[in-house]
């Protein structure tokens, strides 16, 4: 399970969900302001996501292509 390429697809999920929670957590304010933003919020909220995403390809690779990170098998 823990194969070189299950790590790279899972640090690709992980980094594509902190990616996506940053975009929503500075979104999700009424007013967008760079220098305004709560970085250390955000930093959590892109962690979370980020853990989320790992727990979810360790969940998924007994169920999708052996050796990847994938829940669907591919067929």
């Amino acid at each position: 399970m823990f194969n070189i390429q299950w790590l790279r697809d899972a640090t690709e999920r992980a980094l594509k969900s902190a990616a996506q929670a940053i975009v929503l957590a500075l979104g999700a304010s009424q007013g967008f302001n760079l220098f305004a933003a709560d970085w250390q919020n955000v930093a959590g909220i892109a962690a979370g996501a980020a853990v989320l995403s790992v727990l979810t390809s360790v969940i998924s690779a007994p169920l999708g292509v052996k050796g990847s990170a994938s829940l669907l098998s591919g067929k």
